[in-house]
């Protein structure tokens, strides 16, 4: 059976896109992503590379955040893991740094709990069908995505955008943030992604009791 704990801090590192980076006496914001194969990707500073302590603190360095302790594993843009910056792009924007590294993590501290790095590399099974499933849902079921971020996330952006899925929920990429939207039943395949979201655009468009309307274009 999966530890709990465990379980809970995974879903708190997915849930979340920005976090504060320390090296040395440094302390920088930054934001991240999940690669396909469960990585740590972000923009990161020249000096960031340079240090061997690093510790990323979600969503930031305060009383009762997470930390996790990373290890940077720089990789070129115009390489092949190259599509993995485009992916970033498509969460944040353009970024600040030039540079490009996995923060791959050795542990993490969740609560009063110390847990192995291992634990948060989990591959996402839907790699291969998201980008599909994301403009699907995009270009043919707006008002739908809409309304499920009325109804599970209770927020009011008019023109969301679903740019990631994995087993576990939804990433949706507002005006100037990403949200995250823990799905109620996992989601280890294409069939069960399409089921589990066609239950929740049910549920969102009764919960509001009526249809949403089409968010305007442009």
């Amino acid at each position: 059976m999966d530890d709990p704990i465990v379980e809970r801090a995974y879903a708190y590192l997915r849930g979340h896109y920005t976090g504060e980076l320390q090296f040395e006496e440094h302390l920088r914001p930054i934001q991240y992503i999940i690669a396909p194969d469960g990585r740590i990707v972000s923009s990161v500073m020249v000096a960031m590379l340079q240090c061997v302590d690093t510790v990323l603190f979600v969503p930031e360095c305060a009383e009762g955040a997470m930390e996790v302790q990373v290890t940077l594993d720089q990789f070129d843009e115009d390489g092949k893991l190259g599509h993995l910056a485009d992916r970033w792009r498509i969460y944040h924007g353009e970024p600040t740094d030039v540079r490009w590294a996995f923060l791959d993590v050795d542990a993490a501290r969740y609560a009063t709990v110390v847990i192995d790095g291992p634990a948060f590399l989990r591959p996402n099974p839907l790699a291969k069908v998201e980008a599909q499933l994301c403009r699907e849902i995009n270009r043919q079921r707006s008002a739908d995505l809409l309304a499920i971020c009325r109804h599970f996330a209770h927020t009011k952006e008019t023109h969301p955008i679903m740019v990631g899925i994995d087993s576990w929920g939804i990433d949706i990429r507002r005006t100037f943030d990403v949200i995250r939207i823990d799905t109620p039943d996992p989601m280890p395949d294409e069939d069960a992604a399409r089921r589990v979201l066609d239950m929740m655009f049910q549920q969102a468009n009764a919960a509001l009791g009526e249809n949403v309307e089409e968010p305007p274009h442009g």
